[in-house]
């Protein structure tokens, strides 16, 4: 028999998007709550259109108050979020469907890719997998002020369905920093160390370096720290380093990353790309080879750069061999990226530029000695 589930949403002046997330899914539930956290907009006049269990909540600075009081009004077995901006494609939409219909009865939790960023062809940039659909039981509540999650108990389940995040322009950029931002500075409020994180994310973001570094580094050393967010911290921190000058402190920060895990795709791309802006082609060649090989393991719970499991590194070999005169192998190195990426603008001109050096072999040939 199919699972029931009631898709808990909170918007706030999502007109734009609204419609377009609720299309997308209203044939994959069997309930929609919406709740609304102050529109000015045709919010709710849209969510209407959709659902009559359209309820108000206080906006408070607490993503997870709001979300909980959103699954607090579900009736169904199950619980479902999106975010207004999300889309739950044809494709994902069967999936979903499927999942329903052979769901495990004893499953609490199914966590589903989230596709943040997807490149002119669809295909995703970068993903993770996130705790999409939950039972409805008091034990699966939301937790963190901002970049809010569920601690994930019970039997879980991995299964295909993603949902898209096709966001149109951000209504606050800065309101997640201003939210850690508070809590931060508030003397009766500590931010968890999975907070701390998103906290110097979002300094970086901001283009608030040294402030990010100070946040990160301190992260990096709470032994309660979360491994995956301290291996992304890492690089993070690279990119902080580097737009510092500070070049051998975003070397040492990603070597760093080894002492917590085998090394990400992820990382061994930013090492290639620091040997490669210094000339030091023997050492990216190490690093983008080593990427290659490695494969990509979502489950840890690991943000995904997909490029880097193949894309980057390829196109990054490319460039190497050509700058040490390989010119077969870098060519080599470029139909491999194509085959990954075929309408990347960067694998057609190599294309093009190869195809020219390869005519200048030949007049090169022909001329008498």
């Amino acid at each position: 028999m199919a699972i029931t589930i009631s898709l808990c949403m909170i918007v706030k002046n999502e007109e734009e998007v609204l419609g377009r997330c609720l299309a997308s899914a209203a044939s994959v539930v069997d309930e929609i709550i919406v709740v609304d956290t102050g529109s000015k907009d045709r919010t709710e006049e849209i969510a209407r259109s959709y659902t009559d269990k359209v309820y108000f909540f206080p906006w408070k600075d607490d993503f997870a108050a709001a979300r909980n009081f959103s699954f607090s009004k579900a009736e169904m077995q199950y619980c479902m979020w999106l975010d207004a901006d999300d889309v739950i494609l044809p494709v994902n939409q069967q999936r979903l469907l499927e999942l329903k219909e052979t769901l495990p009865v004893e499953t609490d939790v199914v966590m589903l890719p989230y596709y943040t960023a997807v490149d002119t062809d669809g295909a995703a940039e970068f993903w993770y997998y996130r705790e999409r659909i939950v039972r409805n039981s008091p034990l699966y509540r939301w937790e963190g002020q901002v970049h809010e999650a569920i601690v994930l108990s019970g039997n879980v389940l991995y299964g295909d369905a993603a949902v898209n995040h096709c966001k149109i322009h951000d209504l606050d950029p800065d309101r997640n920093l201003r939210i850690l931002e508070k809590a931060y500075h508030d003397s009766e409020y500590r931010l968890t160390p999975r907070l701390q994180f998103y906290y110097g994310r979002e300094l970086y973001e901001h283009q608030r370096y040294e402030e990010a570094i100070t946040i990160l580094e301190s992260f990096w050393g709470d032994p309660n720290g979360w491994q995956e967010n301290k291996i992304d911290a890492c690089r993070i921190l690279s990119y902080c380093y580097r737009l510092q000058g500070l070049r051998e402190m975003a070397f040492r920060t990603l070597f760093r990353s080894f002492i917590l895990d085998c090394p990400r795709a992820e990382i061994c791309c930013e090492l290639g790309q620091l040997f490669l802006e210094d000339g030091s082609y023997q050492n990216a060649i190490y690093w983008y080879e080593t990427a290659l090989s490695l494969p990509c393991q979502p489950e840890t719970g690991a943000f995904v750069i997909s490029d880097c499991y193949g894309y980057l590194p390829a196109i990054g070999l490319c460039v190497c061999y050509d700058r040490l005169g390989d010119w077969e192998r870098a060519e080599s190195y470029n139909e491999l990226a194509g085959s990954y990426k075929p309408n990347s603008p960067a694998y057609q001109a190599n294309k093009i530029y190869f195809s020219h050096i390869k005519k200048a072999e030949e007049i090169g040939k022909e001329e008498p000695i």
